[in-house]
């Protein structure tokens, strides 16, 4: 069975961003520290998952701060040497995030008993996808998975309306997201049109990481209030 269109490869003209600049002995050091931003929210939320047992898939939305707080690391890697070598320790823990993300909705909207079954093989079917590219520079399981992934957020504010308290951090955590991958698209002319002062990319980072903080706000409202500092038992 073969995947429909044709193999999509690896741009290779991808690495050619628009801020190049170093500071501080640190190459391409915009789109290296903006990578703060995921590490700041991914811990936030491992912190909140942990000391507040979020409710609902609770298992899945830790994997999803876990691979948001480990795509600081992968990206800040990434961008430090942009290369095809390189850019696969940025895709495994975005593709961690997403498949985690797409795992927790599915338990939440659809059915609570599938986080069991479901979260394991999600995760390595994304990591998968990741290796299918580096190993033939095809894109195509990376690009649908992620998509899965993306279009699972309108489908489950539409098709199986649960609100928990957070239908809107999830359109929020869209918005922003759509608006990310906008800046991706405009590297270069959001650098020009802004003078040199910050580039398409490092607001990419920025606003993906503000998409992360719109689901920390929505997990954060509905985790149950510990007196005292005291987790419930």
């Amino acid at each position: 069975m073969s995947l429909p269109a044709p193999p999509l490869a690896q741009d290779h003209g991808y690495p050619g961003f628009a801020d190049r600049r170093s500071f501080l002995g640190i190459p391409n050091f915009a789109n290296v520290a903006s990578n703060l931003a995921f590490l700041v929210v991914g811990c936030a939320g491992l912190w909140l998952s942990f000391s507040r047992r979020v409710d609902g898939a609770r298992a899945s939305w830790s994997i999803f701060f876990l691979g948001v707080a480990l795509v600081s690391v992968g990206s800040a890697y990434y961008h430090w040497a942009p290369r095809n070598d390189t850019l696969v320790w940025d895709l495994f823990p975005i593709t961690i995030g997403f498949m985690a993300l797409f795992a927790a909705l599915l338990c939440e909207r659809v059915s609570a008993r599938s986080e069991r079954w479901l979260l394991g093989p999600a995760i390595l079917v994304g990591l998968a996808s990741v290796l299918y590219w580096r190993f033939f520079d095809d894109l195509r399981p990376y690009v649908w998975i992620q998509l899965v992934a993306l279009l699972m957020i309108p489908a489950a504010l539409v098709l199986f309306r649960r609100d928990r308290g957070g239908d809107r951090f999830l359109v929020i955590g869209f918005a922003c997201y759509a608006l990310a991958k906008g800046a991706e698209a405009y590297d270069h002319p959001i650098f020009g049109l802004t003078g040199g002062w910050v580039s398409g990319h490092t607001l990419k980072h920025l606003l993906a990481a503000l998409a992360c903080v719109a689901i920390y706000a929505m997990l954060k409202q509905r985790a149950p209030r510990v007196p005292n500092g005291r987790v419930p038992s």
